[in-house]
């Protein structure tokens, strides 16, 4: 039996025209504006897809960034050289089609960019998000991610974790 859903790199034969998460930024960024950043290469998005349909599920975008070493958690700052800026992969984006909801494809997004992340050939410590409200960050949080050390909601889960 073959998995419900699949992740691949998004292209212009995904039709994005369908997709409905909901919160009006995250819908008009998919349907207007991540075509422009992929061809410019600000940031790779991946679309999960339906199998048996074809149709997007959800997304993500991934791009790479830096965070100073100050803003980490003083337990994870310790172990790292005292580089100013510590690389990071940063997860932009991640939204699940409201149709497909409640089938743990936010999960399944999450563990994909990860591991996105941490095969990467660039040096890449942690994904870092930017939670845009409390139930993101309460998702990231349930997810193992850790705040920084910053006044907003920016969040981090090393990449080391992942492997464990």
């Amino acid at each position: 039996m073959s998995q419900p859903f699949h992740v691949e790199v998004l292209t212009k034969d995904h039709d994005r025209t369908g997709f409905a998460f909901g919160i009006a930024p995250l819908d008009k960024y998919f349907r207007e504006q991540v075509s422009q950043d992929v061809r410019r290469r600000i940031a790779t998005c991946f679309v999960a897809v339906e199998t048996a349909s074809g149709a997007i599920a959800g997304y993500y975008t991934l791009a790479a960034a830096s965070v100073p070493l100050p803003g980490l958690p003083d337990a994870v700052a310790r172990k790292l050289p005292r580089y100013p800026l510590v690389p990071v992969a940063r997860l932009g984006r991640l939204a699940v089609a409201t149709r497909f909801i409640g089938r743990k494809l936010g999960a399944a997004l999450l563990a994909d960019a990860g591991l996105r992340a941490s095969r990467s050939e660039l040096g890449v410590y942690a994904l870092v998000v930017d939670a845009k409200d409390e139930d993101a960050q309460s998702f990231y949080l349930h997810h193992g991610f850790m705040p920084l050390n910053t006044a907003s909601r920016q969040l981090m889960m090393p990449l080391a974790r992942l492997s464990k």
